[in-house]
């Protein structure tokens, strides 16, 4: 089957309207579109993996990416998925240093692709350059410390509606997330992920789906996620 193309203009659009690009200045915005390639991967297809050579970052613009990792020598965990806006790839920029995280399509997706090589030569250009590119780093700390609010939640009710909450920044289509992949990212068994499934649905919060889950109620099960235990 080919895949759904998306238009260059439809895909800087989003870029520019979401995520850490949106809140740039339009030169630079501009710079890095114009240098940057439209790049399409199908679903289960690794867009980078640890240890990976040094490379360029990667802005979501279509689909859903999970990004796995783990301290070294250990087995990758799924943490998050990637919502449109959201880049990634820095650090090979900032610190030149091989891949980190394991960034994977989970659906179609396209991003789009800027090389290395034209992040340093606009850093070349302008010194300041380092500076818009080290605000990528800083916004996903903020999502790594949400992640890590979440977990440590008591009520394993309330760390699964985080996930759901989190997750649904890929937009309004149902989540194409197993209840497994939902446990890992909750720190929950697979019976109480299903057991909560359960209760929000009965809530009318959400309707669940093969291998999916679909948001009914967006703003009750936030309201449920950032209660006290």
């Amino acid at each position: 089957m080919s895949p759904r193309l998306i238009k260059r203009d439809a895909a800087e659009a989003i870029l520019r309207q979401n995520g850490w690009l949106s809140y740039q200045p339009e030169a630079f915005q501009k710079e890095v579109l114009r240098r940057s390639v439209l790049v399409h991967f199908e679903p289960g297809e690794l867009i980078f993996d640890f240890g990976d050579e040094l490379g360029g970052i990667h802005g979501l613009v279509s689909g859903v990416t999970t990004i796995n990792t783990a301290p070294p020598d250990h087995v990758p965990q799924l943490i998050n998925v990637g919502a449109p806006g959201a880049w990634a790839g820095e650090g090979c920029f900032l610190a030149r240093q091989p891949r980190s995280v394991q960034i994977r399509a989970l659906v179609e997706t396209w991003l789009m692709y800027l090389p290395l090589e034209q992040m340093d030569e606009m850093a070349d250009a302008d010194p300041m350059v380092a500076h818009n590119f080290g605000q990528i780093i800083m916004t996903n700390v903020d999502a790594l410390i949400r992640v890590i609010h979440d977990l440590q939640r008591v009520d394993p009710d309330r760390r699964i509606a985080s996930v759901l909450q989190r997750a649904r920044w890929i937009g309004e289509h149902p989540l194409p997330l197993t209840q497994s992949e939902i446990g890992t990212m909750a720190r929950a068994s697979r019976r109480q992920v299903n057991a909560a499934l359960k209760r929000f649905a009965d809530y009318g919060w959400l309707k669940t789906g093969y291998r999916s889950v679909t948001i009914l109620n967006p703003e009750k099960l936030r309201l449920f996620s950032t209660e006290d235990d």
